[in-house]
């Protein structure tokens, strides 16, 4: 008479015969975090805005321009039913106002910026789309011939042979000389 295995004892078998017939796991790999943000330009130097101070980029729309304020307020703009400011990011540090040329215009976009009752967007030459940088890359300060840039900035990328500098949208509109756009 053949002995009757017990349920248990099949199981243990079973799981036996299927461990050594499992594949290997692959090698597992360290993950890298990263950050990501939006690059632009201005001044001709390449910019990257953390993701969470950027809401929405669009083409520049039609502007109404606004008596008695600073030359790089370029005006009030209806969008979807709201007013929003429009400041000429690279006017406002020291730059050439933004042309109107059409291939210029192409170009050009509004980084829409939304920090409490502040509604506000900031027109940059050129958008270069997502960008993601590795949270332990090496960070430099930024050089000496753009310290005026230094208050808005955490320093400078190099990421594929590009300087990518930090920007802070939230810093500048902080800063009481943006926030004050009345004509001196």
């Amino acid at each position: 008479m053949s002995a009757e295995i017990e349920p248990f004892d099949l199981l243990v078998q079973l799981t036996e015969h299927v461990q050594a017939l499992k594949p290997e796991l692959p090698a597992q790999r360290k993950i890298q975090t990263s950050w990501s943000g939006i690059g632009f330009s201005i001044l001709g130097q390449r910019m990257i805005a953390p993701l969470g101070e950027v809401v929405e980029m669009f083409p520049v729309p039609s502007v109404t321009r606004l008596p008695g304020v600073q030359d790089w307020v370029l005006g009030l703009a209806n969008v979807r039913g709201r007013l929003m400011p429009l400041f000429d990011l690279e006017f406002f540090f020291g730059g050439q106002a933004l042309s109107v040329s059409q291939t210029n215009k192409k170009k050009r976009r509004v980084l829409v910026l939304e920090l409490g009752d502040l509604y506000a967007g900031l027109v940059v030459n050129e958008v270069y789309g997502m960008q993601h940088f590795p949270e332990d890359a090496s960070i430099e300060p930024v050089p000496t011939e753009q310290q005026y840039l230094a208050p808005y900035s955490q320093g400078i990328h190099h990421q594929d042979g590009i300087v990518w500098m930090t920007f802070s949208p939230f810093s500048l509109v902080r800063d009481p000389r943006f926030f004050n756009a009345a004509a001196a």
